[in-house]
């Protein structure tokens, strides 16, 4: 009789652990269907792709005018310092000379540059006094190879990124020899009425070098690669869509893709890699 009830509770117990884990499988499911993802979205869309090549260098001054001493002597006292603006004729320093007191005025406008001397100090006439530089637009001065040199030309305008600011420059020359290194020099030049930028500052010129005619354009963020496979996902019906794609050509923020994509399809942005085919989204952001 022990026995008999011993087996009717091992049963009993099976049957209820089966139960408990059929209820558990169909709440996961059932929470797989129902779960929805937070995705942001941009719109692809049709146009032309142009592909930059970035060239860097530096800033200078305009021009940069020397103050010439005409005899040497003692400076008597500085009336300006470096980094002050000054006007054409605006005094600069003192100096008690062999042959009388001189006074240094400024030769132009401009800032007041390389300026090394203190009152006190004996100065000579074999080099300048000091620069008076022209900052109300700044040079840009690059090196480039044959190739780079054929994409740009005299007067052309380009963008230019200083201190992650971006602004219009102005080719004004492109050498027809090579410098020391091979290399051809480039020249530009920015405005800087503000006097924002310095001379000494990083660069960097973009320069279009190819372009891509009447292509689909999606987001460069939106493009997964795995297993082989290069894919996107698209917005239908609420519904992540895994679209296959090829890419033609990318830049960092664009890519020019073909596939099964149309103009006007709200392609995944973010929160995409974590989708699969079909799971339930909701757009919190984007076009």
């Amino acid at each position: 009789m022990k026995k008999v009830l011993l087996s009717a509770a091992a049963v009993l117990l099976l049957s209820s652990v089966a139960a408990c884990s059929q209820t558990e499988s169909e709440g996961e499911n059932a929470a797989a269907e129902e779960r929805v993802a937070a995705v942001e979205v941009a719109e692809a869309v049709k146009g032309d792709l142009i592909l930059e090549r970035s060239l860097f260098g530096r800033t200078a001054p305009n021009s940069t005018t020397p103050i010439v001493l005409q005899s040497p002597g003692e400076v008597d006292s500085l009336e300006v310092e470096n980094g002050e603006l000054v006007e054409e004729d605006d005094i600069i320093a003192k100096l008690s000379t062999p042959v009388g007191k001189q006074t240094i005025r400024a030769p132009k406008d401009g800032e007041v540059a390389n300026l090394k001397a203190a009152e006190g100090d004996t100065v000579s006439t074999e080099e300048p006094f000091a620069l008076i530089a022209d900052l109300d637009t700044i040079k840009l001065n690059f090196t480039v190879t044959a190739d780079v040199r054929k994409l740009v030309e005299v007067d052309k305008k380009m963008n230019v990124t200083i201190e992650n600011k971006q602004y219009e420059a102005t080719i004004t020359s492109v050498s027809t020899m090579p410098d020391d290194t091979g290399l051809y020099p480039v020249d530009a030049k920015v405005d800087n009425e503000n006097h924002t930028l310095l001379p000494g500052m990083v660069a960097e010129l973009s320069v279009p070098e190819q372009q891509i005619k009447d292509a689909i354009i999606i987001p460069t963020a939106s493009i997964i690669e795995e297993d082989d496979e290069t894919f996107v996902y698209v917005v239908k019906d609420n519904q992540a869509k895994k679209q296959v794609i090829t890419v033609v050509e990318t830049q960092s923020a664009e890519t020019a893709v073909e596939g099964d994509i149309q103009v006007g399809d709200s392609i995944i942005v973010t929160g995409q890699l974590t989708l699969s085919d079909g799971v339930q989204v909701n757009v919190v952001k984007g076009e």
